[in-house]
C-alpha cells in the first residue's frame, strides 16, 4: 500500500499525478529546484522539498538527493513521471535499494529498452519487425559512415539512448553525415550522459503510431490501443490522436500484439509505450520502447475511459490489472495539441519570459487541459518550454477536431511568443483534416502553415484606439477621484467644453506603419476617424479583458490585453498586437549594433565552428549553442569575415549577448 507518494518530476505531469494520487486516498510530496520554489506543482502536493539550484543535472536529475527527500519525508512510494529520471535504470534500482517502491517497470526492463540497439536485438529475437539499419556498438564515425553508405541515404541518426526527439538528425546527403553525427553526438551526450547512436534507413513519408501497453506482476499484459503522433517538428510531436486515423481492426490487432510481444521479451510492469514506424504500405517496424508515462497518454484515457496513473500506482502496489484485454474498447476520437512557448516562424526557437496574461479555454467533458503553470509565472530557459496539453474528445474525429479548433481559438497568452495560432493553422490544413498524416506533413504544409505577415484590418486599428482611448479616460478618472476638486469641471477626464465635442488622438504601429485614429464620444456610442473616414462605434465590456464592438453595424468580439506601450488583441484566436505611440515621449537616438551576431535565446556555446579570420557566405554555420536540451547553429548573416568570437566553448551567454562581430565584404575581392 502506498500511503505517501513523492513525485520526482515538475510541471503538468506532477500536478496531474497528485490529483490522482490524492483521491487514491495518498498524501503526495512535491520536490522543487529553485527555479520551481513557487510552481503550480508544488501548491499542488500536501509537502514540497526542495532538491538544488535550477539547473536539472544539480536537481531533477540527482537521484540521490530525490531519495534523501522520500527519506526526509517518509514516502514510500517515487513516481518519476517523465523525463528527467523516469528511465533511469540505475536511479530505479537505488528507489528499490532504499526500501520505496518505484512506480515504473523493473530496472532490468529499463536497461533492455534504455539502449536502443540492445532493445533492437531483443524485438527481433522476439519477432517485431525492425527497420533495415546499423545498431551495434562500434561507434567510430568512419565506421558508421560506411553503415550509412550501405544502408542507403536518406538515413536517421538516434542517440541509442535518446528520446523526446534529443540526438536525432535525417542525412540525406553523404557530404552532411559528419556534422550530423558530431551534433548528434554532443546533444546526445548532453542529454542522456551516452553519445553512442545508431543508424537506420529513413522511411520517406512515415507514420508514426505508438501502442499503449500495460503489465502487472501477475503475468498479465494488454495494449490499450494505439496513438498517432505523426505531425512533429524537429522531432518533436506537436499533436497526437488516438485511435490512428485509416487503422482496421486487423492492423491494429496485429500491432498490439507485436507491443505486447517486445513487452513480455523484457519482462515489463507497468505502463510502456511501444512505437512503431509505419510505411505507407502499411508496413510497421519497431522503432522504440518508452518505459514510462508518456506526454500523450490522456488521449488513451480519452478513448478508453481509463485513468492511466491510477494503473500505474495499483500495478505499483502489486495489485492485477483493472481490466483485461477482452474488456477493453474504445470510444470516439480524441486529440491532444501540446502549447508550446515558442515562435514557430523563427523555426519553432524557444521562448523565455513571464506569462504576463494567460486565458484558457473552459474544461468540460469534453476539453481537458493540463497544465504546470498559471498567469504571472515564467518559462525559464532551463526545461522543457511546454505551456499546456490541450486535450479534446467527442464521438468521431470530425467533431473532435471541431473542439480542437474552437478551443485553441479560446486561447489569449501575452508574455512570449507561442504555437497557438501555428495549431489553428494546422487543424485547419487540408492533409490533417482529412487524416492524411505523415512525419513530414509541416514542411509539406508550410505555405498555409507559415503564411507572411499580413496587417491588421481597418476595424482592430479603430478597435485598438478605442481600448487605448478608454484606458487613458478610467486613468484619468481614477486620478480625479484622489483629488479634492474632483467635481470641479476643469479636472474632467471626458475633456468637456461647452460648444465643442471632445476628441483625442491615439497613435497606433504596427510593423513599420502607424496610424492616427480620433477618437471623440458621444452620449451612447464613439466616433473614431481614420484616415478621413469616420466610424461609429457602440462598446461593451463583460470584464477586464472582454469586449463586443459594433463598428458601423459590425459585431466584434475581443480579448484584450493592455500593457503599454503595446496593446494586445485577440480575435478568433488570432493575436493582433499594436506598439501604442506616446507623441510626447523624447525617443531620442538608439543605438544599433551592426555586425554583430546576438544570441536568440539563453543557453551554452558548445560548439565553435569558425574563427577569427574566416570569410564565410551568408548561411554558413558558426557556431552552436545548446538550449533547453536542444541545439541551435547560428549562421551568418551575410557574406562577410569574421573579425572576433566572443564566448568559448562551454560559456554559457544570456539573451541578447554578442557572440561574434561579424563584418560584411566582398568575397570576390
Amino acid at each position: 500500500m502506498i500511503r505517501k507518494l513523492l513525485i520526482a518530476n515538475r510541471g503538468e505531469i506532477a500536478c496531474r499525478i497528485a490529483r490522482t494520487a490524492r483521491r487514491m486516498g495518498m498524501r503526495t510530496v512535491a520536490v522543487y529546484s529553485d527555479a520551481d520554489a513557487s510552481a503550480l506543482h508544488v501548491a499542488a502536493c500536501d509537502e514540497a522539498i526542495r532538491i538544488g539550484p535550477a539547473p536539472p543535472r544539480e536537481s531533477y536529475l540527482r537521484g540521490e538527493a530525490i531519495i534523501e527527500a522520500a527519506r526526509i519525508t517518509g514516502a514510500d512510494a517515487v513516481h518519476p513521471g517523465y523525463g528527467f529520471l523516469s528511465e533511469n535504470a540505475d536511479f530505479a534500482a537505488q528507489c528499490r535499494e532504499a526500501g520505496l517502491i518505484f512506480v515504473g517497470p523493473p530496472p532490468s526492463a529499463i536497461r533492455s529498452m534504455g539502449s536502443k540497439s540492445s532493445a533492437k536485438a531483443l524485438m527481433e529475437a522476439a519477432g517485431v519487425p525492425l527497420t533495415p539499419g546499423y545498431h551495434g556498438d562500434e561507434q567510430a564515425p568512419e565506421f558508421l559512415f560506411e553503415r550509412a553508405v550501405s544502408i542507403g541515404f536518406p538515413v536517421l541518426i538516434k542517440a541509442s539512448a535518446g528520446g523526446g526527439g534529443k540526438g536525432m538528425r535525417r542525412v540525406d546527403r553523404t557530404e552532411d553525415f559528419a556534422a550530423s553525427l558530431a551534433s548528434c553526438k554532443r546533444e546526445a551526450a548532453a542529454s542522456f550522459k551516452d553519445d553512442r547512436v545508431l543508424i537506420e534507413r529513413y522511411v520517406l513519408r512515415p507514420r508514426h503510431i505508438e501502442v499503449q501497453v500495460f503489465a502487472d506482476s501477475h503475468g498479465n499484459c494488454v495494449y490499450l490501443f494505439e496513438r498517432d503522433c505523426s505531425v512533429q517538428r524537429r522531432h518533436q510531436k506537436v499533436i497526437e490522436e488516438a485511435p490512428a486515423p485509416g487503422m482496421t481492426p486487423e492492423r491494429r490487432k496485429q500491432m498490439g500484439d507485436a507491443a505486447v510481444a517486445a513487452a513480455r521479451a523484457v519482462g515489463y510492469e507497468g505502463a510502456g509505450t511501444v512505437e512503431f514506424i509505419v510505411d505507407p504500405d502499411g508496413s510497421f517496424y519497431f522503432m522504440e520502447m518508452n518505459t514510462r508515462l508518456q506526454v500523450e497518454h490522456p488521449v488513451t484515457e480519452k478513448i478508453t475511459g481509463q485513468d492511466l496513473v491510477e494503473w500505474q500506482l495499483r500495478v505499483a502496489m502489486g495489485e492485477r490489472l483493472p481490466l483485461q484485454q477482452d474488456q477493453l474498447s474504445l470510444e470516439g476520437h480524441a486529440f491532444e495539441a501540446r502549447v508550446y512557448a515558442e515562435d514557430p516562424l523563427k523555426d519553432f526557437l524557444p521562448s523565455v519570459g513571464k506569462l504576463v496574461f494567460l486565458k484558457t479555454p473552459e474544461e468540460s467533458t469534453h476539453v481537458r487541459l493540463d497544465t504546470g503553470v498559471t498567469q504571472g509565472d515564467s518559462i525559464t530557459p532551463h526545461y522543457d518550454p511546454m505551456i499546456a496539453k490541450l486535450i479534446v474528445w467527442d464521438e468521431s474525429r470530425e467533431r473532435a477536431l471541431e473542439r480542437l479548433l474552437g478551443a485553441l481559438t479560446s486561447y489569449a497568452i501575452v508574455g512570449v511568443a507561442n504555437n497557438v495560432e501555428f495549431l489553428q493553422r494546422l487543424c485547419t490544413s487540408g492533409p490533417f483534416a482529412a487524416g492524411d498524416v505523415d512525419t513530414g506533413l509541416i514542411e509539406r504544409e508550410r505555405a498555409h502553415l507559415f503564411p507572411a505577415l499580413q496587417p491588421p484590418a481597418r476595424h482592430l486599428w479603430l478597435i485598438g484606439a478605442l481600448i487605448v482611448a478608454q484606458a487613458e479616460q478610467q486613468l484619468s478618472r481614477s486620478r480625479q477621484d484622489q483629488t479634492a476638486r474632483r467635481f470641479s469641471p476643469w479636472n474632467s477626464p471626458t475633456g468637456w467644453r461647452l460648444g465643442a465635442s471632445a476628441s483625442v488622438n491615439a497613435t497606433l504601429q504596427w510593423g513599420e506603419e502607424s496610424k492616427v485614429v480620433r477618437v471623440s464620444p458621444r452620449r451612447a456610442e464613439w466616433v473614431l476617424e481614420i484616415d478621413g473616414s469616420p466610424s461609429t462605434v457602440h462598446c461593451s465590456q463583460s470584464d477586464e479583458n472582454n469586449f463586443r464592438f459594433n463598428i458601423d453595424g459590425t459585431t466584434v468580439g475581443v480579448r484584450a490585453y493592455l500593457r503599454l506601450p503595446h496593446c494586445h488583441l485577440f480575435v478568433d484566436g488570432i493575436r493582433h498586437t499594436f506598439v501604442v505611440i506616446d507623441p510626447w515621449q523624447f525617443a531620442g537616438d538608439i543605438p544599433v549594433s551592426t555586425g554583430g551576431l546576438r544570441s536568440p535565446m539563453p543557453g551554452k556555446v558548445v560548439s565553435l565552428l569558425v574563427k577569427a579570420g574566416d570569410r564565410l557566405v551568408k548561411g554558413a554555420p558558426m557556431l552552436v549553442l545548446e538550449a533547453m536540451k536542444m541545439e541551435h547553429t547560428i549562421i551568418a548573416p551575410f557574406d562577410g569575415t569574421v573579425t572576433e568570437i566572443r564566448y568559448g566553448v562551454g560559456e554559457q551567454v544570456a539573451e541578447g549577448d554578442e557572440l561574434a562581430v561579424f563584418k560584411a565584404t566582398d568575397l570576390a575581392a
